[in-house]
């Protein structure tokens, strides 16, 4: 967590340690009193074996007990690993047991009752961290580790500098006009990047953040909230709230994780809240932004290049950007892929209008440009489904295992609320009951954003001249308005 130095900072200034930092509807905790926490659990870490650039990976259901121990390892030097509390405890040894962490947090931390002037942060001894001392905090530490495709199956843990985060923390605060006295909504699991880095800014800046975990509590947060940061569709549900006479403050909405519907933000408007919607992937951080419903331009600091593909009208993101992560951990693969100072995901986009001055030296091939990007998918095929990154593969491998499943093929089609849902076709033969098997296997084997929301069947699924499944040609049939035609039916 790339922002202890910045609260025990806070909790040094008497302007800010006796405001709140962290609150959930049950409890909260100033800025003192966090930094007591971190200091102490710090200590604690210390003393069970934990030094610094260790991986310590932590699973905790309480919002504010989990930031609080993903910031005691950012203070002791270690990389806190942050895992989602809901997977199943199997899935998670799995997980775990590819990483290798060297601390596993999975009950709260001890909590501290020193003296704030104890607190301030500076160079740990050689054993790790001592009283009122903590790790000399540097650019390249490696602070935040976290999964790319949520629980998904594959341990595809992303990894970031200090920098990678903590230096667009300015444009974000000056996009938003971000003050100490604001209180930041954060409505979503810790687990999801989004929501963290939401978290860990509102941190940087010294103002409250107030982590929810269900709507009734999110309805609720709005009365005292200036700012949020959410998906598409819980935009949907606060916008819902506020019209139907919710009390509310709210004067900004950040909204990431799928393309927000042009309708929303003008309800927003009507509302008293301005949306700032961008674009970026968990390797990638923010890639684009977009204040005004004007369209998608460059973060700053960030160059953009689409590269054309072979024989198609769209072309490839990539970016050149500080923003970029380091990659992966313990060697994992995934859409993360690089090219000197560029890096992609995968993501798709229409040319760009015009170019960069910026991207004379070094450029990658391709038009560049400040601004204009027009997304148009995801290149590799995963599904972006409310905020979540779904691996398509990770599916069908389970899917393919049911008796009576030939091949299937998992592709997201477009969803109103949650930009796109899992959609599975099916090759096999008539079969009554087959749908409901398949769903009590999904039900059973995989995360809820993994599971298909729309099934169909086929006799034979289009192939390639290798024989592999023609993922273009079942995607366009779904796109169709005659199924039958292009031999699909719903899965009954």
């Amino acid at each position: 967590m790339p922002v202890a130095p910045q609260v025990l900072t806070h909790a040094a200034d008497p302007a800010l340690r006796g405001r709140p930092a962290l609150r959930t509807p049950e409890r909260s905790r100033t800025y003192a009193a966090l930094a007591a926490d971190v200091r102490a659990g710090a200590t604690h870490l210390a003393a069970t074996g934990t030094r610094p650039g260790d991986l310590v990976a932590v699973s905790l259901p309480d919002p504010l007990d989990l930031l609080t121990a993903v910031l005691a390892a950012d203070h002791l030097g270690a990389t806190p690993l942050v895992c989602d509390a809901a997977w199943p405890r199997a899935h998670r040894a799995e997980v775990l047991r590819t990483l290798a962490p060297r601390t596993f947090v999975e009950v709260p931390l001890p909590r501290g009752t020193g003296a704030v002037p104890d607190l301030v942060p500076g160079p740990a001894p050689q054993g790790g961290a001592g009283p009122g001392t903590g790790h000399a905090a540097a650019p390249d530490d490696l602070a935040w580790a976290g999964f790319s495709s949520g629980s998904t199956g594959r341990p595809r843990a992303v990894v970031r500098t200090r920098a990678s985060w903590a230096g667009s923390f300015d444009d974000v605060t000056r996009l938003l006009r971000l003050r100490p006295t604001d209180t930041v909504l954060v409505p979503g699991p810790l687990a999801s990047s989004l929501y963290c880095f939401a978290a860990v800014h509102t941190l940087a800046v010294g103002a409250c953040a107030y982590l929810t975990r269900t709507p009734a509590a999110t309805t609720s947060a709005l009365a005292t909230s200036d700012v949020v940061h959410l998906v598409p569709q819980v935009l949907d549900d606060v916008l819902d709230a506020v019209a139907a006479g919710a009390p509310s403050r709210l004067r900004h909405a950040v909204v990431g994780g799928a393309s927000l519907p042009p309708e929303a933000r003008s309800r927003a408007a009507a509302l008293g809240v301005d949306v700032l919607a961008y674009y970026g992937a968990v390797e990638l951080s923010f890639v684009a932004y977009d204040p005004d419903g004007s369209g998608l331009r460059a973060f700053p600091g960030v160059d953009l290049a689409v590269r054309p593909l072979p024989q198609a009208s769209v072309g490839e993101v990539w970016v050149r950007s500080p923003w970029v992560s380091r990659g992966y951990l313990a060697r994992a693969t995934g859409p993360l892929r690089r090219d000197g100072a560029w890096s992609t995901v995968g993501d798709l986009a229409d040319p760009l209008p015009e170019r960069s001055t910026r991207a004379e030296s070094g450029a990658a091939p391709g038009a560049t440009a400040r601004g204009g990007l027009v997304l148009r998918g995801r290149g590799d095929g995963a599904i972006l489904t409310g905020g979540a990154t779904v691996v398509p593969e990770d599916v069908e491998v389970v899917l393919r295992a049911v008796p009576g499943v030939r091949d299937v093929v998992v592709l997201g089609t477009a969803h109103r609320r949650l930009g796109a849902v899992v959609s599975a076709v099916v090759e096999c033969d008539e079969r009554p009951g087959l749908r409901a098997h398949l769903e009590r296997v999904a039900r059973a084997a995989l995360a809820p954003a993994q599971r298909p929301r729309r099934w169909y069947g086929t006799r034979a699924l289009p192939r390639t001249p290798s024989g592999k499944p023609a993922r273009g040609a079942v995607s366009e049939a779904l796109r169709g308005t005659d199924l039958a035609r292009s031999g699909l039916e719903p899965l009954r």
